[in-house]
């Protein structure tokens, strides 16, 4: 394959967000050196190590290939909404500095998505993708049971989720159009921004296709991650604050009944919020401070009022049941309940 020039046409743009990721980030850029019709877009955030020599470095020798976006730190979510100000691909795929992408499957990703934009393109094309767990085996998460493969579908052809799986922004490539339409702007110096760049687009998507290929290699282990368990405790007031704008980002039930929203993509949304909320309240029980359990508490009454639905739902399922026991036996179900939850949604 050879590289893209500036002036050829871009068929996906992968934003790269990176703060302070000098140890990783060549592991995540490499890959996509040679793919045909890809720009990358890193987004140095404000970083105090190496991270912007590396990037300019790539820029420099691969000018057609990767661009790099120096700004102030604004969080995860403000160097997805930098990248996507700046994308000049049909699609867009975010992949984290610490991440990587799979070089065959990437190109079978390539292939499908040219014959799909030939054919008039698509809201979004799902792949699977794979954890890589730090001293622990590889585990794959599929969706071939959900969705049709080889063909263009709309919700109508979706299958129930199950409860492993959980259709994680690794999954998703979306059509860049799309992003910008439905007015995608995350939240600022926030973490857990990821889980608003899966609710707020998959709404708008109407016209869907599947690849069942493994793409995204999602790395897992690091102590200084945000998804590390003790990190997550410290930083449960941002989980707080993604699972209310999340909740807000739900369509009523009323948009269901209207036919606004196919059932399938409203179920599809209830599954990924009960997984997330599940994490969040599990959480915050496991902080155990009188304040940690005074947020849980005013979470589960906002689920409550604002979609009972949800929160019904939640309450029959394990994860949300067990996760809000009372007493000293409730406390050691909710770690139990937080385990099962954080390995639900792939953070384990």
């Amino acid at each position: 394959m050879t590289s893209t020039s500036v002036e050829s046409p871009v068929l996906l743009t992968v934003v790269v967000p990176a703060y302070n990721a000098q140890d990783y980030l060549a592991r995540a850029l490499d890959p996509l050196r040679t793919a045909d019709g890809v720009e990358v877009l890193v987004v140095n955030d404000g970083s105090q190590d190496r991270t912007a020599e590396i990037a300019d470095e790539y820029a420099r020798r691969w000018p057609g290939r990767y661009r790099v976006i120096h700004q102030a730190n604004a969080g995860h979510g403000g160097a997805i909404n930098a990248g996507l100000d700046a994308a000049r691909g049909a699609y867009l795929k975010v992949l984290d500095a610490d991440d990587w992408l799979d070089a065959e499957a990437l190109a079978a990703t390539l292939a499908r998505l040219t014959d799909l934009e030939s054919a008039g393109g698509v809201d979004a094309l799902f792949t699977d993708y794979v954890h890589e767990r730090l001293g622990k085996s590889t585990k794959a998460m599929s969706f071939g049971s959900v969705f049709p493969a080889g063909r263009v579908f709309g919700w109508n052809e979706v299958e129930r989720f199950s409860r492993r799986q959980v259709l994680m922004m690794h999954a998703i490539i979306y059509r860049t159009e799309l992003l910008r339409a439905c007015g995608l702007r995350l939240p600022e110096h926030t973490f857990y921004v990821d889980n608003l760049f899966v609710l707020f687009p998959l709404g708008h998507v109407r016209r869907m296709v599947y690849l069942p290929v493994e793409l995204y290699r999602y790395f897992i282990g690091r102590v200084d991650q945000s998804i590390n368990a003790s990190v997550m405790v410290r930083r449960a007031d941002q989980q707080l604050r993604v699972n209310r704008l999340a909740l807000h980002a739900l369509p009523g039930e009323d948009a269901v009944r209207s036919g606004t929203v196919p059932p399938a993509l409203y179920a599809t949304l209830l599954h990924y919020l009960e997984a997330v909320c599940a994490v969040t309240s599990a959480t915050l029980a496991r902080g155990g401070t009188p304040e940690h359990m005074a947020a849980r508490d005013e979470f589960w009454r906002t689920v409550r009022v604002e979609h009972p639905s949800l929160y019904t739902r939640m309450r029959r399922s394990l994860m949300g049941a067990s996760a809000n026991l009372p007493g000293e036996t409730g406390r050691r179900v909710t770690s139990l309940a937080y385990h099962v939850a954080r390995r639900v949604v792939g953070f384990s």
